[in-house]
């Protein structure tokens, strides 16, 4: 089952099931990570492309191993020259290289263990919600005027509604007659957002208040 179905010499055989166990295992690997990803179109299509083409690239060179993986490496970041990735789509981009090396060398049950394996241990780390942000990290943004104060004046509503928070930014806007402070904050209880903003809104004039979803600062 782990030995390699390609021989001294690369035949139809060894060559259809290998491109065809890339393909299958391309698209499986692009429905896994599209399913719990927001992503594009080409995303999906690139997860589900590399593998058979990483395939042929490495039987290209008769299992070079070294010069495959530069040449599939430079295919696989093709895509990060001009348009930034998330660090999900770069791991499915080499889960995908990686498939495609497998298959290359011949190695098709060893690739459909390794996929198999691979989409538990991602599907496990997502219903457990490892590494992610609590539902209750929000991002705040209070609108103030020029000659207020912000150090310290929203500090016991804060305390009252929030478990922590961390002044992020402070930025004009208006030609200068106001700032926008941006606030990552903690919830203390989620069903209190509306009673949080108002009580802001008595401090802040009643300007521009949004709560929403938390950023996640992802290397792009």
């Amino acid at each position: 089952m782990f030995n390699s179905v390609i021989g001294s010499s690369i035949n139809l055989q060894s060559f259809l099931l290998s491109l065809v166990c890339a393909m299958v295992l391309g698209v499986l690997t692009s429905l896994i990570f599209t399913h719990f990803t927001r992503h594009t179109g080409s995303l999906a299509i690139t997860l589900a492309v590399l593998p058979p083409i990483v395939t042929l690239v490495i039987m290209m060179i008769n299992g070079n191993v070294g010069a495959g993986l530069a040449v599939a490496g430079a295919f696989a970041l093709v895509r990060f020259r001009s348009l930034p990735g998330t660090a999900k789509e770069v791991c499915g981009i080499f889960l995908s290289v990686s498939i495609g090396l497998a298959c290359g060398m011949g190695y098709v049950g060893v690739a459909v263990v390794y996929f198999a394996f691979m989409s538990i241990f991602i599907i496990l780390l997502e219903e457990l919600k490892f590494g992610q942000r609590s539902l209750a990290e929000r991002q705040l943004k209070i609108t103030i005027p020029e000659d207020l104060d912000y150090e310290e004046i929203f500090d016991d509503l804060f305390e009252k509604y929030t478990v922590r928070w961390e002044l992020s930014r402070v930025h004009t806007t208006n030609m200068g007659t106001l700032y926008e402070l941006t606030y990552d904050v903690l919830m203390r209880n989620k069903s209190q957002s509306r009673e949080f903003i108002d009580a802001l809104r008595c401090r802040n004039g009643n300007l521009s208040i949004s709560l929403g979803r938390a950023v996640d600062k992802e290397s792009m």
